[in-house]
């Protein structure tokens, strides 16, 4: 029967648009966890929605509105925060709030029918479309090549700001590209996990990991693993129970965490019966 699912084309891209998610979750997440920046992907991804409800008004496709919305409110958000100018939370929820308010009245501007917004809400892995797997796949190779380009130094600016400034004089520099490059793969990922189900996405796989290593290259490689098999197995899921797919793919991955952290408290309860034994 699962043989089966791969006769259709959409499951096909759904799993393609899964592997993409995955590897923009490694990379992104893994820089959001890293600097405790989680607010940040949910003032974003609000904010754009905005540009989704701006979309729709100007009869555009909404995800190229919601991409400038996310891009230039996750740079605003880091300018203000940077500058001293706000406080980088209040920055993030003022700009969450506009972006919700402006795509709300947009949406209610928008002649004829009110579109239909739960698939940019809560997503739909289902409806992914080539356009969507080629803007993932592009975000992907971009992150993956920036990545490799300046590992050491996004190393450094994620656990260690300061040690970075003697490494670089471009810290901020380097922090507005990646931020930037994180609100756009955040934008882009919204057609298939939403606005709500982003966040999950992206700090969820980062968080289990991070229960086991610090090295910022085993975090990104086993972050991807773990979406990708968190979305798979969401995806598989929601496709035999008729649960909603997104919903699933994050209850999955919240199970992964669960489980995670009981095996990290075992591992630290047996260390401790070790160190115990050895003292005696």
């Amino acid at each position: 029967m699962m043989e089966n699912l791969f006769e259709y084309s959409f499951v096909v891209r759904s799993l393609l648009g899964a592997l993409f998610a995955s590897i923009t979750a490694g990379l992104a997440g893994t820089y959001i966890v890293s600097k405790r920046l989680v607010f940040l992907s949910g003032g974003v991804t609000h904010a754009s929605f905005g540009g989704i409800g701006l979309g729709y008004y100007l009869g555009m496709n909404p995800v190229v509105g919601a991409a400038v919305f996310g891009l230039g409110s996750a740079l605003g958000m880091e300018y203000m925060s940077a500058r001293g100018k706000m406080r980088e939370d209040s920055a993030i929820g003022i700009l969450w709030a506009l972006g919700m308010a402006v795509g709300i009245i947009f949406i209610y501007l928008t002649p004829g029918y009110a579109p239909n917004l739960m698939s940019y809400l809560f997503g739909s892995i289902l409806t992914v479309t080539d356009g969507d797997l080629i803007a993932l796949g592009i975000i992907s190779v971009v992150l993956i090549i920036y990545t490799a380009l300046f590992y050491r130094t996004l190393l450094y600016i994620s656990f260690d700001e300061n040690y970075a400034r003697t490494f670089t004089r471009h810290v901020d520099l380097f922090r507005y590209i990646s931020v930037g490059l994180t609100g756009l793969a955040i934008v882009l990922n919204i057609r298939m996990a939403g606005v709500i189900m982003i966040i999950a996405l992206l700090t969820i796989p980062a968080n289990i990991v991070m229960l086991f290593t610090r090295r910022y290259l085993r975090i990104i490689v086993l972050s991807t693993v773990v979406s990708f098999v968190g979305i798979s197995a969401g995806f598989a899921i929601s496709w035999f129970t008729n649960l909603p797919t997104g919903a699933t793919i994050v209850a999955v991955l919240v199970l992964f965490w669960l489980v995670a952290r009981a095996i990290r408290s075992l591992q630290k309860s047996s260390n401790i019966d070790k160190l115990k034994k050895t003292t005696i």
